[in-house]
């Protein structure tokens, strides 16, 4: 008589089953990667940030020009006023001021060889206290870039930009739709709004400066 053949004991058969179910499931990894966790606007996933930016002192009346370090006129110089708020601008910033305002870890001005030097005179007595060095290697347009490049900076970030392109610096941080950020800046130099970034979450608020005899 022929001995029925055996068939595979429980051992046998639980060793198997767990090679298939490894097997299935090195399959499914290799077709469906897993993905980078999402990035933010700065290359990092949503790191907190205070962002603060002012406009850049008072210019020259239309048909006037401003005054450069070295005595030359230009229109794209600041007006008297505007250099006076340059010079006053690191008290935004001592630690003895109740301007509830910190201390800039980064400072950047609007560059290149086309704008207007308001921007980077209106930081420069500010970065010279500060012993730091204003980055001015983006100009006007290339706020996308900037965002970047702020956002990736240590915090908190000081910026000095032109009016007309600080809207699209604010989108391109992201904080756009924040609450109460207005739709363009208004038609004031002595302002500073502050954008905090806390657990990915953008806040808003304006504050004053009080430098001048004059400001609002």
């Amino acid at each position: 008589m022929r001995e029925a053949v055996r068939g595979p004991g429980p051992r046998r058969r639980t060793v198997l089953a767990a090679t298939l179910t490894a097997l299935a499931v090195a399959g499914c990894s290799a077709e469906e990667p897993a993905r980078p966790p999402a990035q933010g606007p700065g290359g990092a996933a949503d790191k907190d940030a205070l962002v603060m930016l002012i406009r850049h002192a008072e210019k020259p009346y239309a048909g006037d020009t401003g005054e450069g370090d070295d005595g030359k006129k230009s229109p794209g110089f600041l007006a008297a006023r505007g250099r006076r708020r340059a010079e006053a601008l690191p008290r935004l910033f001592t630690p003895t001021r109740s301007a509830r305002l910190p201390r800039p870890a980064a400072v950047f001005a609007a560059g290149g060889t086309a704008a207007p030097a308001r921007c980077r005179q209106t930081v420069a007595p500010l970065a010279a206290t500060l012993r730091t060095r204003a980055r001015t290697d983006f100009a006007v347009g290339a706020e996308a870039a900037l965002a970047r490049a702020v956002l990736a900076a240590p915090m908190p970030v000081l910026v000095c930009w032109e009016h007309q392109g600080v809207p699209r610096l604010i989108r391109s941080l992201g904080a756009h739709q924040v609450l109460g950020v207005p739709a363009v800046w208004p038609d004031r130099h002595d302002l500073v709004w502050l954008f905090t970034r806390s657990q990915g979450r953008w806040s808003f608020r304006e504050v004053p400066q009080h430098l001048l005899p004059g400001d609002a």
